[in-house]
This record gives structure tokens, C-alpha cells and sequence, in this order.
């Protein structure tokens, strides 16, 4: 089923708007997958995103301004994600010692155990979506930059 049956349009104005809305629906269906994954553990895609950046610094701490800095929503209010998984115990929250302005994240044992059951499941998500080879994934992050306006990595 194409984006044509899927939204119930018969024609786009040109093919670079059909593109458009095809990854707008896209990005909206995946998001729907993911949230199946996360909701059970009652995590939103912006916290899950949070922790993901958090291990990946892990073992050293991050600063609310570096989270927000690596978010892939950046209209999120990243202090309030921080409060939602401290009160969860995933992330915990300490004074930085070079600036008094600052607070220092650091994702706990248990966000990261968290997150290895998460990769599992994501994982055989992935697999069961994924019908491309390296190559096309490579075409369309390259377009998907070129679309931005950035250069590929």
C-alpha cells in the first residue's frame, strides 16, 4: 500500500510533496511503533531519547544544556523529562561543581538495565521493518541530509 492509499489522496501537486507527506506519515507511524514498546514501561519517545544520550556519555555525567543540545525533538522541556526519570530512579541529578547554574545528569543501574531490555525489543522491531540493504539505507540518509540542508557524515 502506497502513501496514495494510506492517506486516502489521489494525486500530490508535485512528487517532492508526496515525499514530504510520505515522511511525515512515515515518521508518525514509526512513532506509533515505538510508543507500543515504550508505553509498558511508562516512558514517552522524549524520555526514552533522554536515557539513550545519557548512556551514551555513561559513565560521565551531562549537563541539561548537552541533553538538549542531542535531543531529537528539541521543543522538549528537557528539565521536566529529567524530573519525570529521577522520580522513575533512571537518571539521577547531582550540583555541578564548576558552575552552581548547572546540574549534572547521569543515567542509574537501573535506566541502563532498563534500556537493555529496550534495545531487545527495538531491535526485533527494526529487523522486522528493516527490507533494505546498507547501501539504500545510505542513499536515504543521504538524501534525508541533502533534504536539511547538512552534509552526509
Amino acid at each position: 500500500m502506497g502513501i496514495n492509499k494510506d492517506i486516502k489522496q489521489k494525486k500530490f501537486k508535485t512528487e517532492f510533496e508526496k515525499t514530504i507527506v510520505n515522511l511525515i506519515f512515515t515518521r508518525n507511524w514509526f512513532d506509533e511503533q515505538q510508543h507500543r514498546i515504550l508505553k509498558p514501561y511508562g516512558l514517552t519517545t522524549a524520555q526514552y531519547n533522554v536515557l539513550r544520550i545519557l548512556r551514551g556519555q555513561h559513565p560521565e555525567v551531562c549537563t541539561v544544556n548537552l541533553i538538549i543540545d542531542r535531543m531529537l525533538d528539541r521543543m522538549s522541556n528537557v528539565s521536566r523529562i529529567v524530573d519525570k526519570l529521577v522520580s522513575k530512579g533512571y537518571v539521577s541529578r547531582m550540583p555541578n561543581h564548576r558552575d552552581r547554574r548547572a546540574v549534572d545528569v547521569c543515567i542509574t543501574q537501573q535506566g541502563l538495565d532498563l534500556l537493555a531490555k529496550l534495545d531487545v525489543q527495538l531491535e526485533s522491531l527494526f529487523n522486522q521493518i528493516n527490507s533494505f540493504s546498507d547501501e539504500e539505507c545510505s542513499q536515504v540518509n543521504s538524501f534525508l541530509d541533502r533534504l536539511r540542508g547538512t552534509t552526509p557524515d
